[in-house]
């Protein structure tokens, strides 16, 4: 190999400054122009039996993935509980202030012609 042959590397004609912690939390990511959201890095202490149990059930995914799905599932199950408390708490509202439809069968002609 010749040591005298010598390129610039992508580095050293680079302009721009290098990229810090603080830039990337004040960016947008965004897929297909759209901002999607970012994970955000957390410590945490878990029991050591959870977090053996999801080590256990994650598989290839890594736990970490299948505590975040878990906690995702939770957070969107609780929302949809107080939608739907909410929905069923407006219906009855207006049930109530309706009056009654008479649900007592009317006799039919037939039972009337026969009696």
């Amino acid at each position: 190999m010749n040591k005298a042959y010598s390129s610039i590397t992508s580095d050293e004609r680079d302009e721009y400054p290098k990229v810090t912690q603080a830039d990337l939390e004040r960016a947008t990511f965004r897929v297909a122009l759209k901002p999607t959201p970012r994970k955000r890095r957390v410590t945490m202490l878990l029991d050591t039996g959870l977090v053996e149990y999801f080590k256990g059930k994650a598989g290839e995914r890594g736990y970490q993935t299948l505590i975040n799905e878990t906690l995702r599932q939770a957070m969107e199950r609780d929302d949809l509980d107080e939608r739907l408390r909410r929905i069923l708490r407006e219906e009855l509202g207006r049930a109530l202030r309706q009056p009654a439809p008479d649900t007592r069968r009317q006799p039919s002609i037939e039972r009337a012609q026969v009696a």
